[in-house]
Formats: C-alpha cells, sequence, structure tokens
C-alpha cells in the first residue's frame, strides 16, 4: 500500500510535468509562441519548460521544510495539490491569438507552480517507503517512486499521441492537447485518496517525539550547513541520469520531427516503447543494488552513458524507425540503473530530521543543472555546429561528470537510517564518509 500510493502520486505528477514538456515541443511552440523560424518558437517554449526546472530548488527548500517539520505525508498531499490545480488550468488557458503576450505570461507562471510541487514531491515520496521498509531491500522499495518519471511520460506521451491520432491537425491544435491537461484532475483525485490513508514514517514520529520537548531547529538550515558535501554529491551523480533523460525521452522528439523530417507517431512511439521497457527494468536494478551495492551500479551506468551518448543520435540519423526505437530503449535502460540507485543513496545521506530537506535539495539542484538546461543546449548546439554528433560530446561530459562522483562517493549499502548522523554528522556515519 505504502509503495503503491508513492508511485501513484509521483506517477501522477510526473505526467503534470512531462505533459508540459512534451506539449512545448508539438503544441506550445505554435499556440503561445508563435515564431517564422519554427525551431524559435520550440526554443522558446523549451525555454518555459526549464522555468519549472528553476522553480523546483525553491520547492525542494520549502516543502522539504515543511516536511521535515510537519511531516511526509501531509507535504505530498499538499504538492500533489499544488501540481493538479497549475496543471488543470493550463487546459483553459487562452492562446496568444486570443489575449495577446497574457498567454504565455500566464503559462509562464503556471509552470513556476507545477515545478515548486514537483520540487517537494520526490524527496518525500521516495522517504515514505525508505523509511518505512527493510533496510536489506531498500534500494528495491525505493525505486517504487522513481517508477514515477517513466509512467508518468509514458501516459503523456500515450495520451498525446491518442489525441493526435484521432483528431485531425487543426482540432487537436485547437481543443485535442487540453483533454490531456484536463485529465489531471481525474488522476489527482486518484493520487490524493491512496495518500490519505497512508502512514506517516515511523523514523519521522520517533523524532518528533523526542523533540517535542524543547525548541527545534530549522531543518532547510541544518541541512544545507551541515551536510552541503552530501548535497553536491548527491546532485552530481545525478548529471548524466537527468541530462540523459530528457535527451532521450523529450528533445528525442523535436529531433526526429524537425530535424530528421520523420512523422510526429515516430519519436512518440519511440518514446512510448522505451518507458514501458524502463518500467520493468528499475526493480530489477534495484534488486542489483541491494545484492552488490549503490556504487557498482552507479558506476557502470555513468560509463554507459559516456558510450551511448554517440551511438544514440548515429542510430537516430538513419531516420529508421526501428532504429530510432533502439536508441530510445538503450538510452532508457540507462536511466533505469541510475534510477534504482538515488532514492536509496540519497537516503542513506541524510539524519532524520534533515533528510526531506536533503534529498530534496540534492536531487533538484541536478534538475536545474542538467535536466532543465539539456533540451536547450540540445537545440542550441545542433544550431551551431549542424550535428547530433555535437549533443553527443555534451552528453557525454554529463556522464563523466556522474562517473567522477560515484568515484568518489562511499558505498552507503549497510547504513542504518536511524542511525545517521544528527543535526552536525558524526566521523563514522556513512554521510560524514563522503564530506
Amino acid at each position: 500500500m505504502i509503495a503503491g500510493s508513492s508511485l501513484a502520486g509521483t506517477a501522477v505528477e510526473w505526467y503534470d510535468f512531462f505533459l508540459y514538456g512534451t506539449a512545448a515541443a508539438l503544441v506550445f511552440n505554435k499556440l503561445f509562441f508563435p515564431a517564422e523560424d519554427p525551431m524559435v518558437g520550440t526554443l522558446l517554449a523549451f525555454a518555459t519548460y526549464a522555468v519549472g526546472f528553476i522553480a523546483r530548488p525553491l520547492g525542494a527548500a520549502i516543502l522539504g521544510h515543511y516536511g521535515d517539520v510537519k511531516g511526509r505525508r501531509a507535504t505530498l498531499i499538499a504538492s500533489l495539490m499544488l501540481m493538479g490545480v497549475s496543471t488543470f488550468l493550463i487546459a483553459f488557458l487562452p492562446s496568444y491569438e486570443s489575449i495577446g503576450v497574457a498567454a504565455p505570461i500566464i503559462l509562464v507562471v503556471l509552470r513556476l507552480v507545477q515545478g515548486v510541487a514537483l520540487g517537494g514531491e520526490w524527496g518525500g515520496a521516495v522517504l515514505l517507503v525508505s523509511e518505512h521498509g527493510d533496510s536489506t531491500r531498500r534500494a528495491f522499495w525505493s525505486a517504487w517512486p522513481n517508477l514515477g518519471p517513466p509512467l508518468g511520460n509514458l501516459l503523456a506521451a500515450g495520451v498525446l499521441a491518442i489525441l493526435s491520432g484521432i483528431l485531425p491537425e487543426d482540432a487537436f491544435l485547437a481543443w485535442g492537447w487540453r483533454v490531456a491537461f484536463g485529465l489531471s484532475a481525474l488522476l489527482v483525485v486518484i493520487g490524493l485518496v491512496l495518500r490519505l490513508y497512508v502512514a506517516e514514517t515511523p523514523l519521522f514520529e520517533q523524532k518528533r517525539e523526542q523533540a517535542s520537548g524543547g525548541p527545534r531547529p530549522m531543518p532547510l538550515g541544518l541541512a544545507v550547513r551541515g551536510y552541503w558535501r552530501q548535497i553536491l554529491l548527491a546532485a552530481f551523480t545525478r548529471f548524466g541520469e537527468n541530462a540523459g533523460f530528457y535527451i532521450f525521452s523529450l528533445f528525442v522528439i523535436t529531433y526526429v520531427t524537425q530535424i530528421q523530417g520523420m512523422d510526429r507517431a515516430t519519436g512518440l512511439n519511440a518514446v512510448m516503447v522505451g518507458m514501458v521497457v524502463a518500467l520493468p527494468a528499475i526493480p530489477l536494478f534495484a534488486i542489483l543494488a541491494d545484492r552488490i551495492g549503490r556504487r557498482p551500479v552507479y558506476i557502470g551506468a555513468s560509463i554507459a552513458t559516456i558510450g551511448w551518448a554517440f551511438s544514440f543520435f548515429a542510430l537516430l540519423d538513419t531516420r529508421n524507425p526501428a532504429a530510432v526505437i533502439a536508441a530510445v530503449v538503450g538510452g532508457l535502460l540507462i536511466f533505469s540503473a541510475y534510477s534504482a540507485v538515488i532514492g536509496a543513496f540519497f537516503s542513506e545521506l541524510f539524519p532524520t530530521e534533515v533528510r526531506y530537506s536533503g534529498v530534496s535539495l540534492a536531487y533538484n539542484l541536478a534538475s536545474v543543472l542538467a535536466g532543465s538546461l539539456a533540451p536547450i543546449i540540445a537545440i542550441a548546439l545542433y544550431s551551431a555546429f549542424g550535428t547530433g554528433y555535437a549533443i553527443g560530446v555534451y552528453l557525454a561530459v554529463m556522464g563523466a561528470i556522474s562517473l567522477g562522483a560515484s568515484l568518489i562517493a562511499t558505498e552507503t549499502r549497510s547504513a542504518d537510517l536511524a542511525e545517521i548522523g544528527a543535526a552536525e554528522p558524526a566521523q563514522g556515519d556513512p554521510a560524514a564518509r563522503v564530506r
């Protein structure tokens, strides 16, 4: 029930977040950012997509702090409501042609709210599972919320693919895409019902009882002051995963349709197949991480990112639909290996009283520095060099950063979440050993 609740809520939030990204590549560049050059319109649409990432550290700071003070469950309910309302409102937003510059401005504001909501989602969903679960299978259980990104992306791409497939182009641009955003309301209700029936984590309740007799320090300040090295290290381990994910699942649609001139369905179908493969791969890699450790899986995924960065574009340049699918599947398998580890590894770096703040800041810092910029950098690199291999170099650099951080990190598989640190890390803690 706990793992299912975390997965359901996370999948809903990622559906909303990815729906925007997919629509940015297919719809928003036409309706909200009209330009003579289609690539310029797409670049502007992706720029607002990046705004959601920029807001995520703010959401991580606010909701992470709230989660360490008030609890994981209440914070997750709040984040789900924020995301659902903002996405639902996008469904009714008039186009640039109707209200002029107010349209993209309102869109940016709603995207900011989405970013704040998502900034506090992942950390709470992971902790809800890891702080309840069996320590010997922590990677496996902590990987359940990480099924949310591929499942949410699969739902977003699938809904848009169905709507664009059954509707004429004019109807899809006029109102068809709005149906996908309107569906968010139903999904949010389902996620809320599941989360209302989940209890607070035992570790948080224990810490709250211990702190009930006196003044409580500020968790956000403690996390930044006492655990900034862990925050940075964890963030750097995600660079290859995060940049790769948005290249493999989002920018690929732009590359296939606008650069290679292939049918829109080719890119969407490739992403959907890749997500279907990623869903079972994540728990399988997590089982491996519980057996051999977090660090070996991280290192292997980082090395694979460096190599696949160039194979990916070689396959896309064939303009063969089967090769496009193979390119995306390979990339999302690498993402699956990363994704299987991060929930457990991040949880094992911080003590309970600052864990929500710490994992949320680390996770979303990487999202801003790697994920948000990846589609924009990819478009800029292609515009400058006229080849996908320039983007491959950028992706390989992101993989190298993850590799370096993984080599520096200490294995945390045997960490006891109840015993990690206090407000200031002790020398013997797993977290302290990566400082």
